[in-house]
């Protein structure tokens, strides 16, 4: 049995913990946040672990295998190396860090104290998303040349979270980080990128509409979309729209799990829709129900074996972030072997 505990007890703390319940080998002991009324709830709705408002006293008194951060990212540097001087194993929330600086202080840490340190990225443990990757690797379509992204819709986010409104650099921090983690699960690595973003909406601070060009190092052409202020027909938060073009056909995952496979014989359709849980939000389903099979999987690097969201890899995947950003202020197309990943 891993005893585990988790600091950040807002939103998704709630969702986050309800994953870990399905699982066997876990125990959640401690909660904490600097506001005790969220701690009290989470620990109230989870077998009442004991509650803190200082992350290192929780350290110094519990019996820990693992910490899961589900913090604020501005709080990521600080635990990840409060936990790393415990020795105690890591999971954090994305994104990463702040910045680039940050990102590789957390990763030399828990390095040096042989630590493991995962972040809990869970887009690609979306049924729909998880699906579309097995049958592109099965060369249904052959060698794809072009691909979309789409994640655009008018869904009131800020009222769940209303922190976000108070972002610098929001959508492709706190959702792009998802997307390109989508493009590099997919397609490999990015050798170039460019990007630009808008604010539509005038009550936040950072950008709600970002679009990023990227060249794969396998030569594909990816585009990525994003948006919180599409007000579309079809809108189907939070799901993420793939279209990928190849040889011998296209792949279409498209509303509600819908995955359209077109190739000179025609086109095949099949559906894909999320395991259903009491505990997760119906607005959020395909999102929550993906926490499970995430946390199924850092459990597994948990206890030695194959995790796919290691920190390690995860680098590679905010260093896109940081890459848009750049381009989106500098006008410049980037070359991510410009960004270091140790």
């Amino acid at each position: 049995m891993k005893n585990f505990a988790v600091i950040g007890c807002g939103f998704w703390s709630h969702f986050q913990v309800a994953a870990w319940h399905e699982l066997e080998g876990v125990k959640l002991v401690a909660v904490c946040d600097k506001d005790i009324s969220k701690a009290k709830a989470l620990a109230t709705k989870f077998g009442n672990p004991t509650v803190y408002t200082q992350a290192e006293e929780m350290f110094r008194n519990e019996k820990l295998d693992f910490v899961d951060i589900i913090s604020s990212v501005n709080t990521h540097c600080e635990l990840v190396l409060l936990a790393s001087k415990y020795k105690i194993d890591a999971i954090c929330q994305k994104p990463m860090a702040e910045n680039q600086a940050d990102a590789l202080k957390m990763l030399r840490a828990a390095k040096e104290a042989s630590i493991r340190f995962f972040i809990h990225e869970n887009f690609r443990w979306q049924a729909p998303l998880r699906e579309l990757k097995n049958l592109l690797d099965t060369q249904i379509i052959g060698k794809a040349f072009k691909a979309n992204l789409r994640f655009c819709c008018s869904f009131p986010v800020f009222d769940n979270q209303p922190i976000l409104r108070e972002l610098e650099q929001f959508i492709i921090a706190d959702l792009g980080v998802h997307i390109l983690d989508l493009v590099r699960f997919y397609f490999g690595e990015v050798n170039t990128l460019y990007a630009k973003t808008m604010r539509i909406n005038p009550t936040i601070k950072g950008e709600d509409v970002a679009n990023v060009f990227m060249e794969m190092e396998s030569g594909l052409h990816c585009y990525a979309e994003m948006s919180y202020a599409s007000i579309l027909e079809n809108e189907r938060f939070p799901q993420t729209f793939v279209l990928v073009e190849a040889e011998k056909g296209s792949m279409y995952l498209g509303l509600d799990g819908e995955i359209r496979i077109t190739t000179k014989n025609g086109t095949t359709v099949k559906t894909v829709t999320p395991m259903m849980y009491s505990w997760l939000d119906p607005a959020y389903a395909v999102a929550h129900s993906s926490a499970v099979d995430t946390n199924r999987n850092i459990l597994q690097g948990l206890n030695g074996g194959n995790c796919e969201t290691t920190a390690e890899d995860n680098i590679k995947t905010l260093n896109l972030v940081f890459a848009s950003y750049e381009s989106a202020k500098t006008g410049q197309v980037q070359r991510m072997k410009d960004y270091p990943i140790v």
